[in-house]
């Protein structure tokens, strides 16, 4: 018998394809998704419009009825409080009217913000559209209301135009004229070029919008109390800016400075900064650098947190909803 061996031959290694790495949680990805929204300018736009043409559908006069609304409150508003707080209505009315107007459109955008991913659920799930449409979308809807409301202050200011011409003060002092500069009254410079301020300041709010509607958006759709707790926190802000009070009254002078300790507390709120940057240039008055400063320091940084959490979170939005 013969004795057989057996040789083995080894097979070679079979490299295994490693898969493609995954672009779904990059920085790339989300910004690729922001420059893909601003794209789509012709469906943001459209939708942002519909919204509003579907709020007022079959009124005779649409959405003037946001002017309307916004008229009759910043007269009623005006003629009282411009009493509690004895301070001249040819130059208070305009102060509260713009500061009704920059918050309305404030306000609108975190609350409907914070809704921008939940209330359009539908065309999430059937539409392969960029998220950061829905919230261009909500801001743009914001901006028209705005754009709306300021046929308000255009009235005013042509009512009241030599008023805020000229040095005026939101006090009063005996022996002046109402709305007069004292010596013991902040004045404020008036109406000039400077008025153009208002339109970057305009442009940093409503970035700032994007980043906040992106970003509470994202968060409230993954927790549905978030919405109640951010809203509550609205309505403590408003109270906490100065905008159906002048700040003015703080100062030197004013008929409370008692409680000027106030004041570095009211600064310390970032939406005072936000409300400074387009109402001040608008009604004749000096923003200060600090507020500047600290707009566009915040602007950076919230869409510097939103890209995180776009990062983050993106695709697990849908499932969300």
């Amino acid at each position: 018998m013969h004795a057989t061996s057996t040789v083995h031959v080894a097979e070679p290694e079979v490299s295994m394809p490693m898969p493609p790495a995954s672009d779904r949680k990059t920085f790339s990805r989300a910004i690729a998704d922001i420059k893909e929204g601003l794209a789509a300018r012709e469906l943001w736009t459209h939708l942002g419009w519909q919204d509003i043409k579907q709020r007022y559908r079959r009124s005779v006069i649409g959405p003037f009825w946001i002017t309307i609304s916004q008229g009759v409150i910043a007269l009623g508003l005006g003629l009282l409080y411009s009493q509690l707080f004895n301070t001249p209505i040819q130059v208070f009315l305009p102060y509260l009217s713009t500061g009704f107007i920059i918050w309305g459109f404030i306000q609108g955008c975190l609350s409907e913000g914070m809704e921008t991913f939940i209330a359009n659920e539908g065309m999430i799930k059937q539409l392969p559209a960029p998220l950061s449409v829905y919230v261009l979308r909500t801001v743009w809807r914001q901006t028209l209301m705005l754009a709306h409301n300021m046929v308000v202050y255009v009235v005013l200011l042509i009512i009241f135009f030599s008023a805020l011409d000229q040095p005026y003060s939101l006090g009063t002092e005996p022996g002046y004229p109402e709305g007069a500069c004292a010596p013991d009254l902040y004045c404020h410079p008036g109406l000039s070029w400077s008025i153009l301020l208002a339109i970057p300041g305009f442009i940093l709010l409503a970035l700032s919008a994007g980043w906040a509607a992106l970003l509470l958006g994202i968060i409230s759709t993954r927790f549905r109390d978030i919405p109640q707790v951010i809203n509550s926190l609205i309505q403590l802000l408003f109270y906490g800016t100065p905008i159906v009070w002048p700040v003015d009254q703080l100062l030197a002078g004013g008929s409370r400075d008692s409680v000027s300790w106030a004041l570095p507390f009211i600064k310390a709120n970032p939406l005072y900064h936000y409300m400074q940057v387009v109402r001040a240039p608008l009604i004749g008055q000096t923003v200060g650098w600090t507020s500047w400063v600290v707009v566009g320091g915040i602007t950076i940084v919230g869409w510097g947190l939103a890209l995180v959490v776009m990062r983050n979170y993106r695709s697990r939005v849908s499932y969300w909803v």
